[in-house]
């Protein structure tokens, strides 16, 4: 008897740790396969950033169920963890449980997936064939792995959107990238070094670049040359900024004040509107061109930082059969649900495998890369849907369809970054969106649960104070 093929999973951070968890507690094999060279390598990139959930909406319960039992300790729930403490304190320590360290590798990149002898055109014998994945080891050599399940949570870390306003890269961007960082660099640790007494412009309206800019004001109290420019597309600051006094909740507008203050004290530049278009090395320093509604607007800086969000790589996905929402390339019925003009992270609805699921059978893509370039995601979203998703696999259609999600009624997406979490996904008003249901139909003398499309009124981002979706990058 042929030894069951494993479910393979695509990415060893937090969520495609809990699939593995979800999935040992179902009695399955699985294996999971990580690009980089460490367990959660994306958040070690990250290890200095404080997230905007505490503890207790950052563990998935799988995973603490198989900790438990090893002595480990669930950190002080209300404490917000930085990237660091994550990783250190959780998933490197489930990931060296006896259990769980011989089915991940590292250094594997995951290039293609396919059905073995099946292309995409081919219809015969599609779903009961299976999986094949096309593994590229960073010593060089290659191997096809093959799966009866694939569950893709590769994240969307190593794909950042371009500084080009209209989603491409502006002229010059990719000749520049040596002075562009995308993401949060540790301004006030090891990069240090690099803004230090320069010209810093940074790029974004949401937390990741008033995080930066704050940590930008930190260094000129030491290096007081520093200069930090902050653009933006966005002209309506009170988003931006929030709601002060009047937030919902006290340290999300705390945050925004203090940002506006050191904007109004001068030590922030602020431009906007100023969309990006080009990149040029002029002597020492970058010419970075922008439109502004009074012509090209060209200012001269040392470094950029980048905060504009990410997109999900779907170049290895090419050979499978996908549904995805136009827009955000999320899964389609998923689309409605996580759509950034309507939702923040606290209302978006509890949600699984029927929105998850895809034209190819046993193929789901979870955690951040779900929601293509939604930046609504949290990771107590990713660790349901793994739940949802390793019921269906093993046939338990009643657990995968009883999808709950329980989070603050505000979300839980925001920090003060100094350590005193809050939260800004309070909502005011309402809307009507197309979400899915399930509903029961008898076809041909089986019942069977559908997903049904249906109008409902659901909760809107926008508030009163101000705050938007940008709270949840």
């Amino acid at each position: 008897m042929s030894k069951p093929l494993p479910i393979a999973i695509i990415g060893a951070g937090p969520v495609g740790l809990a699939a593995l968890a979800h999935l040992l507690e179902r009695g399955e094999n699985p294996i999971a396969f990580e690009s980089g060279d460490a367990i959660g390598a994306n958040v070690r990139a990250w290890a200095h950033i404080r997230m905007f959930s505490p503890w207790t909406y950052t563990v998935d319960s799988a995973t603490v169920r198989l900790l438990e039992p090893s002595g480990w300790k669930m950190p002080p729930t209300d404490d917000l963890p930085t990237g660091d403490e994550l990783r250190n304190n959780y998933l490197l320590p489930f990931a060296a449980l006896p259990q769980v360290r011989d089915r991940i590798h590292l250094n594997a990149s995951v290039v293609a997936i396919s059905r073995r002898n099946i292309d995409k055109m081919k219809d015969a014998g599609r779903e009961e064939a299976p999986f094949i994945l096309h593994i590229a080891y960073a010593d060089g050599h290659e191997a096809i792995i093959e799966a009866r399940a694939v569950i893709d949570a590769s994240g969307t870390w190593n794909t950042p959107n371009p500084l080009g306003s209209g989603g491409l890269p502006a002229v010059g961007e990719r000749a520049q990238s040596a002075h562009i960082f995308y993401g949060i660099p540790d301004i006030g640790g090891t990069e240090a070094s690099r803004y230090a007494n320069k010209r810093v412009m940074v790029v974004g309206s949401g937390h990741s670049a008033i995080n930066a800019l704050l940590e930008l004001v930190k260094l000129q109290t030491r290096y007081p040359q520093t200069q930090a420019i902050w653009v933006m597309r966005r002209e309506n600051l009170t988003r931006v900024y929030g709601g002060a006094e009047n937030d919902g909740l006290t340290a999300r507008g705390q945050l925004g004040s203090r940002i506006q203050a050191h904007v109004e004290a001068g030590a922030i530049q602020l431009i906007t509107p100023f969309s990006v278009c080009e990149i040029q090395r002029i002597g020492d320093g970058l010419s970075v061109k922008g439109e502004t509604p009074q012509g090209i607007r060209e200012v001269t800086v040392d470094e950029v930082i980048a905060t504009t969000g990410a997109r999900p790589n779907l170049d290895m996905l090419r050979e499978l059969r996908l549904d995805l929402d136009p827009s955000l390339e999320s899964p389609r019925v998923l689309g409605p649900m996580i759509d950034p003009n309507i939702h923040s992270c606290g209302s978006v609805p509890p949600h699984g495998e029927t929105e998850l699921r895809q034209p190819e059978k046993d193929f789901y893509i979870v955690g951040m890369k779900s929601y293509g370039r939604a930046p609504t995601f949290l990771l107590a979203t990713g660790y349901e849907q793994v739940r949802s998703v390793a019921a269906a696999l093993v046939g338990d259609w009643q657990a995968a369809q009883d999808v709950q999600l329980q989070l603050p009624e505000t979300g839980v997406c925001s920090t003060d970054l100094d350590g005193n979490g809050g939260s800004c996904c309070s909502s005011v008003t309402n809307t009507v969106a197309v979400v899915p249901t399930l509903q029961l139909i008898n076809f041909d003398s089986m019942t069977l649960n559908v997903p049904i499309l249906q109008s409902v009124e659901i909760e809107n981002s926008v508030r009163d104070c101000g705050c938007d979706s940008t709270c949840c990058s």
